[in-house]
């Protein structure tokens, strides 16, 4: 049985979640920065400036949306831009759980994490959108987290089957979400700077919901408006360093040494003029879901500490330093929450289900009682976006008895860590985190609380 202090945290917990979650609400960022009138759209350059905008008079507007939020930033932006200045049927393309219905707007929902036919058939459709935007015309583009699953535009000797094998192999190897979108941009039509490459001479201006440490645009849903600074050769490397090069279907392979080699045009870099039209402007991010989750935790009496800003390593490796920097702190005086924003990495080793967000949590119990964390403590890591891995979770919360309830059950919980099982793990226990498809995607969070013992 529980204690009653741990049953309020986890509920505390939870409650924390869900307002970084909220904080990241599509549909309201948008209305947030952009308005217009009959004949002219006012686009906000930085959210915490009403004064930087950018102003124009574009006779026609062609709106292309992609990511887990597609749905809720299009459905903004129909309640605003006027019917005249409308060009065509806008499009929206989301995974398929958050496929819903627009008015101005077709939805094609796709596959993600991995990409599918029916992404590749969207993408399509967005480069014929794109490349029909005429000079003086605006291309609006709204991008959200999972962009560079859902719209797989793979060049054109490579097959979709051989570039989700490519993410596959990448996933697998604990690659990281940047090294990850580097070979992504390499071996796309669309990443890169290639939507921008595709709607010129038309203007462009891309909303971006960021799912990304640091907000780079340029990683962002692999960075499709804005310039890519990364190389043939540094896509090649990371192959290599990860191993995996030699695993590569042919055709990947060939390409890319043909892109060394300068027989394949590079991915359009900063001085390219496709560039001198485009803009974009930050609308939500990780650290502002951060900012509101520590914000709800100090409202409910905890004392709040912003443990990492940035976490990220193999998922089992970080729960396992963080329990340990608690421990040493030594016994929590008052009601305490530990608060975290990131995207970490798993190392499959074993063919069990899960994701990043249930390993870590599943993880992070057992570093607590191998270490002695001397408190009660509730940890939850879960995705803003409601999808933890290829599982119905957004990830875990456990507490200081979950190891208990699981051996109840008949499970061990290191034998299913060892084999990336952390989902069973969790399920028996009762600790899975769902919340169902959020809309929104920026990353994960880590919310750690700790009271003294009772």
């Amino acid at each position: 049985m529980e204690s009653e202090a741990i049953l309020a945290a986890r509920d505390d917990a939870l409650t924390v979640f869900r307002a970084g979650v909220a904080a990241a609400a599509p549909y309201l960022a948008v209305k947030n920065c952009l308005s217009a009138d009959q004949d002219r759209l006012a686009i906000r350059l930085d959210i915490s400036d009403p004064v930087k905008q950018r102003l124009g008079k574009w006779p026609k507007i062609h709106l292309i949306a992609f990511g887990k939020a597609a749905c809720a930033m299009a459905g903004a932006v129909e309640e605003i831009l006027p019917e005249p200045l409308w060009a065509s049927r806008g499009i929206a393309v989301t995974n398929y759980e958050n496929v819903a219905v627009l008015n101005r707007s077709d939805v094609f929902g796709a596959g993600h994490p991995l990409p599918d036919a029916a992404g590749l058939d969207a993408a399509r459709r967005i480069t014929e959108k794109a490349g029909r935007a005429k000079a003086g015309e605006l291309v609006l583009t709204l991008v959200s987290g999972g962009g560079s699953a859902l719209i797989p535009c793979p060049v054109e000797s490579v097959s979709l089957t051989d570039k989700c094998e490519v993410t596959g192999l990448l996933l697998a190897s604990g690659a990281t979400i940047n090294e990850i979108n580097c070979v992504r941009k390499h071996l796309s039509q669309l990443k890169g700077g290639g939507l921008a490459k595709l709607a010129a001479p038309a203007d462009l201006h891309a909303l971006i919901l960021s799912d990304v440490l640091g907000d780079d645009p340029s990683a962002i849903a692999s960075g499709p408006t804005v310039p890519d600074p990364s190389t043939f050769e540094e896509a090649v490397c990371i192959l290599q360093a990860r191993q995996i090069w030699e695993r590569l279907p042919g055709t990947v392979r060939a390409y890319l040494q043909n892109g060394i080699c300068g027989q394949t045009p590079e991915t359009p870099k900063p001085d390219d003029p496709v560039f001198e039209k485009t803009g974009h402007t930050l609308i939500g991010s990780n650290a502002i879901s951060l900012k509101a989750a520590a914000q709800a935790a100090e409202q409910l009496g905890y004392r709040t500490v912003i443990y990492s800003h940035r976490l990220c390593g193999i998922a089992r490796e970080a729960a396992e330093e963080w329990v340990k920097t608690i421990a040493a702190k030594g016994q929590i005086q008052q009601p305490t929450a530990y608060l975290a924003g990131g995207e970490t990495t798993v190392r499959l080793i074993g063919n069990g289900r899960g994701g990043r967000n249930q390993e870590m949590a599943l993880a992070f119990a057992l570093a607590a009682e191998k270490h002695g964390l001397d408190a009660d403590w509730v940890f939850l890591s879960g995705g803003t976006d409601g999808r933890d891995g290829p599982t119905d979770a957004a990830g875990g919360r456990v507490d200081a008895g979950s190891l208990a309830r699981m051996r109840a059950q008949g499970i061990e919980p290191e034998a299913l860590l060892d084999n990336n099982d952390s989902y069973h793990a969790l399920q028996a226990s009762g600790d899975l985190l769902c919340t169902g498809a959020t809309g929104t995607n920026v990353a994960d969070l880590q919310i750690l609380l700790l009271c003294p013992k009772t």
